[in-house]
């Protein structure tokens, strides 16, 4: 469940806050008030991605460049407990999650106050939540779509037929291609083990090490330099040390030492200078030393610095076509030994393996067939309660069912589902691709949900215009089915129809005055009068305030005049 959101520089929002209530929200206001910009932080929460354009412009030269959104959620907690495995941090099972979005350069995401990619917020925070809109309705017309809401509607036996029908597909890929490979030529598969054979033994002689590149590098740089640096180094130590007829830094310094000692004989404060001197003193003394021990190991190595050209253009002949680098070629190392053991460990002959793939090809279609009764048998309880829900959705004569196309064996099946609609009974069925509208879309989609969601109260339902090209009785009936969702879910709406707003259970008023956005909560005659602005666009409007007050099954306030 979503508990609240903070939202910071996007859009039109300059800063809101908002909490949300279990059950039934909806979200009203004029258009452009900012109602889809609280959308879009929640779904940039979800791992949306991340458009530096919404960042808001400001004339102001000291407003931020950056817009954030924080939410905070409640879990569920089994994946509380997964959460905290992974280092992020709860607050009694409630997670506080992140994203901030500057207007150049990279967006940035946490959980639980761990710094996290954004696909682990699609992954983690989109199992609470499932955000429909109008590009849902068309995500529903797909075949991939359809296949997954109806998979959705089945049980754990259901569940463990797929998985098993993707075991058995998964070994027969595997053998088929395990086949394709013995009946390559022996010629090409002899080659391939002999240069991948040659190229490890190199890397096995080398025995390349990660950093080792930029430490040949660096002891290339000082052998080539050896005399320069002696040069550097030597008179390091000179200007230390002094020579016949000058004298040098540690001797003036000592100097100083003795002057100072002798004036601290007059004024004690000067002992604690002389001190402090006498350190640095000792310091700069073994600074001096260091270098030249350093200057003795300074010394010209021909011999070492050819070998040390000849290990990198070694490398450098391995990575050739392999990889760019050391760590690009230890991993290219790794897939290779790899690749030799699949060509060398392939022993069996084409015929035991075709024969192990025949079998394999029967279990596909044994578990692809059981797969397929369990769908059909889902499809047709799925279009009984979707059929009803589409007559209670103002949709009488419509009636929804599931047809079957059936192809060659697949990743996922022997066969695809394919929602038909029948609006009337004079209509043939006709797929949701082709022929329903936005509207009767929108219907499909909230029968389905209404539906499927009975089965996760964890998950929190948001809808964007699930009410788009209806009105009337049907609003209503739609308002109803939502509240119906929200009994077992929290449901989060976005609507223009009065109609569907009088049954929530929390009112959400986004409104702009000034150039900025604010989000209050409406009860009471407020909420009756933003009511009658969505009815008759007229907040002050008698018939409307009173057909608002029906709506929400209030006996209006007499007027006190």
């Amino acid at each position: 469940m979503i508990e609240s959101l903070d939202i910071e520089n996007l859009g039109v929002i300059e800063r809101s806050h908002v909490d949300f209530g279990p059950r039934f929200t909806v979200l009203t206001g004029e258009t452009g008030a900012g109602k889809t910009m609280v959308l879009t932080s929640l779904n940039l929460l979800l791992g949306g991605r991340a458009d530096p354009q919404i960042v808001r412009q400001s004339s102001d030269e000291n407003a931020s460049d950056r817009g954030s959104v924080d939410g905070v959620f409640s879990v569920p907690r089994a994946l509380a407990d997964e959460l905290e495995e992974m280092g992020a941090q709860l607050d009694d099972d409630l997670l506080y999650v992140s994203r901030t979005i500057p207007r150049n350069g990279r967006s940035r995401a946490a959980l639980g106050g761990r710094a996290m990619p954004a696909a682990a917020l699609a992954r983690i925070v989109g199992s609470l939540v499932t955000i429909h809109g109008q590009s849902d309705q068309l995500r529903l017309r797909s075949t991939s779509a359809q296949r997954e809401a109806l998979d959705s509607y089945g049980g754990d036996e259901h569940q463990k037929l797929i998985n098993d029908y993707s075991a058995a597909w998964k070994k027969a890929v595997d053998l088929s291609s395990r086949l394709r490979e013995l009946r390559r030529s022996s010629s090409d598969r002899q080659e391939e083990i002999t240069e991948l054979s040659s190229a490890l033994a190199v890397f096995d002689s080398l025995k390349p090490q990660e950093g080792e590149e930029e430490e040949i590098l660096s002891k290339i740089q000082r052998l080539t330099n050896t005399e320069d640096l002696r040069r550097h180094v030597g008179a390091a130590v000179e200007f230390l040390d002094g020579d016949e007829d000058t004298d040098g830094i540690l001797d003036l310094i000592g100097r100083a030492l003795d002057s100072l000692r002798m004036g601290a004989r007059v004024d004690h404060a000067l002992a604690s200078i002389g001190q402090r001197f006498k350190q640095s003193s000792m310091e700069l003394a073994s600074v001096r030393d260091d270098l030249a021990h350093y200057l003795s190991t300074v010394e010209a190595d021909p011999e070492a610095l050819a070998a040390l050209h000849s290990r990198r253009s070694s490398l450098r002949q391995l990575m050739e076509g392999r990889a760019s680098d050391i760590p690009s070629l230890l991993k290219w190392e790794k897939n290779a030994r790899s690749r030799l053991d699949v060509l060398t460990a392939q022993n069996d002959s084409p015929e035991v393996v075709e024969k192990e793939l025949e079998k394999a090809q029967e279990q596909v279609l044994a578990t692809g067939e059981a797969l397929a009764c369990s769908r059909r048998l889902l499809a047709e309880e799925l279009s009984s309660k979707v059929t009803r829900e589409l007559h209670s959705l103002s949709m009488p004569d419509a009636s929804f069912s599931v047809d079957w196309e059936k192809h060659t064996p697949q990743s996922h099946g022997l066969e695809d589902p394919v929602m038909l609609l029948q609006p009337h009974p004079q209509a043939p069925p006709r797929p949701l691709g082709v022929g329903a509208s936005g509207g009767e879309l929108s219907r499909v989609m909230l029968a389905l949900e209404v539906i499927l969601g009975e089965s996760d109260s964890d998950v929190t339902f948001i809808f964007d215009e699930v009410d788009s090209g209806i009105g009337g009785k049907t609003a209503v009936e739609v308002g109803a089915r939502l509240a119906r969702l929200a009994e077992h879910h929290q449901v989060i709406v976005v609507t223009h129809l009065a109609q569907v707003a009088a049954y929530a259970d929390h009112h959400l008023y986004i409104e702009k005055l000034d150039g900025r956005t604010s989000i209050r909560v409406l009860e009471g005659e407020e909420r009756a009068a933003e009511l009658a602005r969505m009815m008759s666009g007229d907040a002050h409007s008698e018939a409307a305030r009173r057909h608002a007050y029906e709506l929400l099954g209030q006996d209006m306030p007499q007027s006190k005049a």
